[in-house]
């Protein structure tokens, strides 16, 4: 399956960040918006093929945005709401949604809903394999390869590197990088700093002084992939990595 670019505007951050690593999972590319303001940007900017809209945001109505979507056409709407009246759903159908779901929601159901809208817009999807020279990154398989090399990540591990080189060489801080790598509202900057130095320890030359994730002073971390080639050329003269049959599941 080819994964699909994917918004989420929710209010509810630790909502937000649940479904947004849920659908990083499964290999789906996700920009995450926390009002309205910042959706409009989002998606003129990066012009997802599924938004996934709450009907209630905090700075105005995820109705009347759904309206501004449909004129715009050129993607799909997953509406979310608490409001299960039957006039509520078809008001947010005719506002342009092309699906309806209420909270509270299975897991199972949401990523099911995303899976049927997503095989009808194939034409707005990113390739299943992130290629950046002699690191490739496999978002269907959750596999990491450097010179053609397998390497062992653990599924934390991959969902930092995968939002890291999602970013495209833009730094993200650690409170980005906390609410848009880990399933759990977490607080503690030191995870992420312990996670990106065994991350180094795994993919770096010399961890001690990193080259593909750069600590930018400040701000967080950042992927730079124009070192990829000179890095795995080095990395190919190390012993090979005893081969993995899959990576752990989540």
């Amino acid at each position: 399956m080819v994964a699909a670019s994917i918004q989420i505007v929710e209010g509810n951050p630790h909502l937000r960040s649940l479904l947004g690593w849920h659908l990083q999972q499964v290999g789906y590319w996700v920009h995450q918006s926390a009002d309205l303001q910042q959706a409009r940007d989002v998606f003129l900017h990066r012009q997802p093929s599924l938004i996934i809209l709450d009907s209630e945001l905090p700075d105005g109505d995820g109705i009347e945005f759904c309206r501004w979507l449909q004129q715009q056409r050129q993607s799909l709407i997953l509406m979310l709401s608490a409001r299960d009246a039957e006039t509520d759903i078809v008001a947010g159908l005719r506002a342009g949604a092309d699906d309806y779901l209420t909270k509270p929601f299975g897991m199972q159901e949401f990523l099911a809903r995303v899976e049927a809208l997503t095989r009808r817009n194939r034409t707005v999807s990113v390739p299943v394999v992130l290629d950046y020279g002699d690191l490739s990154i496999d978002l269907v398989q959750r596999r990491v390869r450097l010179k053609n090399e397998l390497i062992d990540l653990t599924p934390q591990e991959f969902s930092l590197l995968y939002v890291l080189a999602q970013a495209g060489g833009i730094p993200l801080s650690r409170t980005e990088l906390l609410r848009k790598a880990w399933p759990d509202e977490i607080d503690n900057h030191r995870t992420v700093d312990t996670h990106v130095l065994s991350l180094r320890k795994k993919i770096e030359i010399d961890p001690r002084q990193p080259n593909l994730i750069q600590t930018v002073r400040n701000v967080g971390y950042r992927f730079n992939s124009d070192v990829v080639g000179a890095e795995g050329s080095a990395r190919s003269r190390r012993p090979p990595i005893r081969p993995l049959t899959k990576l752990a599941e989540i």
